[in-house]
């Protein structure tokens, strides 16, 4: 069996350096890339299982780089490289095609658990009897197998949780809104689950990840020879959810051209293949979600106001992890047990300086932040219960992320002078990713920030800082 071609995008060349070796190790060929364009280069000549891509490059961004990586292979896996002030904009790349992220300080184990998740998530893909692309996801129907979805404990999740109950025996089309990472597609899976339906597929399509020259053929399927490429004939997503539920996820993102085309299939319950001249009668209930005001999007020209219209039947509002405090810790207990199965660990909760913290953080990333926060933590602590150290800084902080400072503290680069010259509203971030960096001791922190442990110790304290 082959091995896994791998390619590590950063302008940083001791990361490079030290992936390469250990992804080498574990039996993975590596090939590195400090700048965009080589980067880009090497994808036109090759093919690679798995890109691991920075977020900041000298002549680009992970933005580009995953349109780019998108365009030329689409099954390959993108994994991001962020730093925690991108952690916003690293979930909003994942509705964009990007597997997952990882966060800096980097930890082989953690870098190791990623690649390996999304590496089986593109195998499974491969051994399916029809390929699909990474922005269409077809589930087995399993009305009888354990819900993802997790219900709250406050009232926001009450009322969301009724709603469910209320519309899912009816075939009313649903529009779920909320922000990127608010757990829309888990509530769409839970609708689902709910109905008549639920023995029947669910097809979870990514409108955002969609290639526009793609998109029909994607979800309308094609004949043989409709365009280069078309060797055979091809169903779409429609064809794959007969008799089931059909999830168009970021349904703002569809072509004006593929509009008409879904608001026809919904008036009249036909498709046809990209190609094709005949009919295909479908059976499949619709179910939407966004996280910007397609009214807005309406008044601006970009969505058709009469398929608003027919996909809100019946509208669900998410609100942002931040707004829902109550339900921070149900789901990050969630998040303990699903890691602990995977990581084949018996983590039993949180003390409760972590639990605190948890509480305190603003969340940008919602839900998803929160499981890669959570996973990550499983992955690091020793002990049975995970202590506040095991958390990123920004959580430990419970602060918003850093401003310009971040990229001198993340990447160790301070000046001879530590931390003289560092503005007192930027001092706290400054000794947080110092303290990450080198993995909490506080001798190697304070000798790096050029300042002597009781001073650290003092910082800490005033800034209310248990470690």
């Amino acid at each position: 069996m082959s091995k896994n071609h791998l390619l590590v995008i950063d302008d940083d060349a001791d990361i490079c350096m030290l992936l390469s070796r250990f992804l080498t190790k574990q039996g993975y060929q590596v090939e590195t890339a400090n700048r965009g364009a080589t980067a880009k280069d090497l994808l036109k000549e090759k093919r690679f299982d798995l890109v691991l891509c920075d977020h900041r490059l000298p002549d680009t961004d992970s933005a580009d780089m995953l349109q780019f990586i998108k365009a030329t292979s689409r099954d390959t896996a993108v994994i991001i490289i962020t730093g925690y002030s991108d952690v916003r904009t690293a979930v909003e790349l994942m509705r964009k095609g990007a597997f997952d992220y990882v966060g800096k300080p980097l930890y082989p184990d953690e870098i190791l658990m990623r690649i390996k998740e999304a590496l089986a998530s593109t195998g499974e893909k491969e051994g399916a009897t029809e390929t699909r692309s990474a922005a269409v996801r077809a589930t087995k129907p399993a009305a009888s197998g354990p819900s993802d979805y997790v219900q709250g404990s406050g009232p926001h999740a009450s009322g969301m949780a009724a709603h469910i109950t209320l519309v899912s025996p009816t075939d009313i089309t649903v529009l779920i809104t909320g922000e990127t990472g608010t757990g829309k597609e888990y509530v769409a899976k839970e609708i689902h689950r709910q109905s008549k339906r639920a023995q029947k597929p669910f097809v979870a399509v990514d409108c955002g990840a969609l290639p526009k020259d793609l998109a029909g053929s994607e979800l309308f399927g094609h004949v043989k020879g409709a365009f280069t490429g078309a060797i055979a004939d091809k169903r779409g997503s429609f064809e794959q959810a007969q008799g089931g539920t059909l999830f168009l996820d970021e349904i703002g993102n569809l072509s004006y051209e593929n509009q008409v085309k879904l608001l026809r299939v919904l008036q009249e319950r036909r498709i046809k293949r990209v190609g094709d001249d005949k009919d295909i009668v479908v059976d499949v209930r619709i179910l939407a979600a966004t996280n910007e005001d397609l009214r807005v999007a309406v008044a601006e020209g970009r969505f058709r106001e009469d398929l608003l219209h027919r996909i809100n039947e019946f509208s669900i509002g998410l609100l942002p992890l931040r707004d829902r405090p109550e339900d921070i810790l149900v789901f990050a207990q969630h998040f303990l047990h699903k890691a602990n199965a995977l990581l084949d660990k018996e983590v039993e909760g949180f003390e409760e300086a972590a639990l605190a913290r948890l509480r305190a953080h603003s969340w940008p990333g919602n839900l998803r932040e929160l499981g890669n926060v959570v996973k990550r933590a499983v992955l690091l602590t020793p002990a049975k219960r995970i202590a506040l150290n095991c958390l990123p800084a920004e959580v430990i902080s419970g602060a918003p992320p850093p401003g310009p400072v971040e990229g001198a503290a993340a990447g160790g680069a301070l000046s001879a002078e530590g931390l003289r010259g560092v503005s007192h509203s930027a001092e706290k971030q400054a000794i947080l990713k110092a303290l990450e960096r080198n993995g909490f001791n506080k001798s190697r922190t304070a000798e790096m920030l050029n300042i002597d442990r009781k001073t650290l110790y003092n910082k800490l304290k005033s800034f209310g800082i248990e470690l």
